[in-house]
């Protein structure tokens, strides 16, 4: 444990990217496998399930330091992190524990759940004795499930493929889908040679950069493909040795979710792995997002949703055929074989992502002004000569979308954030017009600079009307820009509406209250046939 919270000491002080990597080969290299392989799973953002619900965590920390709850609570509110405040108000004595992190994770946090309440705590209590500051620091955060240091999985990978020698791609693969943190794990995945890869392991996704500048600077139209950029949840069709498989971005499996994908699954060749977009799809185009987001998250689907929500998916990369890795070829010979191996038989569900042809890039332009018609977010670029990449890779694929709808809104209310920013009002939520009122309408954090938030956070508290709990209203007095991407019926919103990525574009202080949008403008930007929505719109899968 010892070793490890020094490692994320040292990941926690930095921003520098090499440092950060530095830090991580240095652990690598003296961290015995059984550590190791616990660290890679800590790391790439992996959770162990959760052992024992928070308010245990937190009823403990309260008898061992006999405070009352308020004084925790103000405690909390003032560091901003739960682990970080029990460790700074536990008052043992410190001790150091030499003891591995593998042990403290298999023999401790794996036998909490089968304890009872009384024993449980008492475990808690002993772990805490056992250690300094910053270890009970790190094992609060590996209790609660909320491990976070500030570096992503490609970092991991990049510094366990600098450590052992390998490419940075191989490493990639080989974690992902499931794998269990054990020695034999982590000795294979720094092999020369790992051997055959598990059939249902998916390949690293290949992501996009925004398109900052004009598209004029990538060169040649001629030179890219342009494909619609579809609003759905990207994923992995594979079918090898007679089992199929269906993986998410974010490393899930989701055929359960979209059984009527698993036909058109089987019937493409044995070793064949698919890169393309899940999406609601009906009478040829595409339905809106929220339509997609009833499937999302369920163990099994009724008839009822398969009708309503009926699903498709558009292949746009081929990156594995007859059991050969092609990521390393030209996109103009994937697509090629793509087509080709679509256009050999019928399928129901799966198609071919359509691209957008265009001799200039202004005849594409042109085009990108339909997205919101096709329901898409514009358009993706990517580079016909080009291999497919691991992770965002510069040069590669592009995001060229489309301007966000726009209104301007009243700051209704504010909230405290988290981390670094537990002591400023942060997390907001803004209103438009109806009736003479100002109503909810979206939640936003980001777009203002730091000046700014220390700006809109000293009017909060100087211009609070109530709190409810964390949240404070306020005084309707500021006028922000919002921006964002899509919209859509919600019964879940007082306002009836969601919308989709909303952010702060700029702080409108050339505007008064009574100049903000209202509803039924809002309310006009809605597509036309766009169906109601139960669940918030989840993160960006492009």
């Amino acid at each position: 444990m010892e070793r490890f919270s020094r490692l994320y000491r040292d990941l926690d002080s930095t921003t520098k990217t090499n440092a950060k990597v530095d830090a991580l080969k240095a652990y690598f290299a003296e961290a015995p496998p059984e550590d190791a392989a616990w660290a890679i799973y800590f790391l790439s953002g992996r959770k162990i399930k959760r052992v024992l619900p928070t308010r245990d965590l937190v009823d403990r920390c309260l008898r061992a330091t006999d405070l009352p709850y308020w004084l925790f609570e103000e405690s909390y509110a003032a560091v901003g992190d739960l682990a970080e405040t029990i460790a700074l108000l536990l008052p043992f004595e410190e001790r150091t524990s030499d003891r591995p992190l593998h042990e403290w994770v298999e023999d401790e946090i794996s036998v909490l759940r089968h304890l009872d309440e009384a024993a449980r705590g008492e475990a808690i209590e002993r772990a805490w004795r056992a250690m300094d500051r910053s270890q009970r620091f790190v094992w609060n955060k590996l209790l609660t499930g909320e491990f976070r240091v500030g570096v992503s999985q490609r970092l991991v990978t990049r510094a366990l493929a600098e450590s052992a020698g390998l490419d940075i791609a191989d490493v990639a693969h080989r974690m992902m889908g499931p794998w269990e943190p054990t020695p034999s794990f982590y000795k294979r995945l720094l092999s020369e040679d790992s051997g055959d890869v598990e059939i249902s392991r998916p390949y690293p996704f290949c992501l996009a950069h925004p398109l900052q500048e004009e598209p004029e600077t990538l060169g040649g139209v001629k030179d890219w493909l342009a494909e619609w950029k579809w609003d759905g949840i990207r994923a992995q069709a594979i079918h090898r040795r007679g089992e199929i498989f269906l993986w998410s971005r974010g490393e899930e499996p989701v055929l359960e979710q979209f059984p009527e994908l698993a036909a058109d699954l089987q019937r493409l060749p044995i070793g064949t792995v698919l890169d393309g977009e899940a999406l609601a799809w009906k009478d040829d185009a595409a339905l809106p997002f929220g339509t997609l987001q009833r499937r999302l998250g369920r163990k099994s689907v009724g008839k009822k949703l398969l009708a309503e929500a009926p699903m498709a998916f558009l292949a746009f990369d081929l990156l594995e055929y007859d059991g050969e890795d092609w990521r390393q070829r030209p996109l103009r010979e994937r697509r090629a074989k793509l087509e080709e191996l679509l256009a050999a038989q019928t399928f129901e569900r799966f198609r071919l992502s359509p691209v957008a042809v265009g001799e200039s890039w202004d005849a594409l332009a042109e085009l990108r002004r339909e997205s919101r018609e096709r329901r898409t977010e514009g358009l993706m670029l990517k580079r016909l000569d080009g291999p497919y990449g691991v992770g965002r890779t510069t040069g590669l694929w592009w995001k060229w979308k489309i301007d966000p709808y726009t209104i301007d809104a009243v700051l209704l209310y504010g909230q405290k954030g988290h981390g670094r920013r537990a002591n400023l009002f942060t997390d907001y939520t803004f209103g438009v017009w109806e009736n003479h009122q100002l109503v909810p309408f979206a939640k936003a954090y980001s777009g203002l600079t730091d000046a700014e938030i220390r700006e809109v956070d000293k009017f909060i508290r100087q211009n609070t009307l109530e709190k409810f709990g964390p949240v404070r209203s306020v005084k309707p007095e500021l006028v922000f820009e919002l921006g964002f991407e899509n919209i859509q019926r919600s019964t879940r919103h007082k306002s009836g509406i969601a919308v989709r990525f909303p952010r702060i574009l700029r702080w409108r202080k050339d505007k008064s209250p009574d100049q903000a949008d209202f509803l039924d403008t809002v309310k006009s930007m809605l597509p036309e046939g766009t169906g109601a929505s139960q669940a918030e719109a989840p993160g960006d899968e492009g």
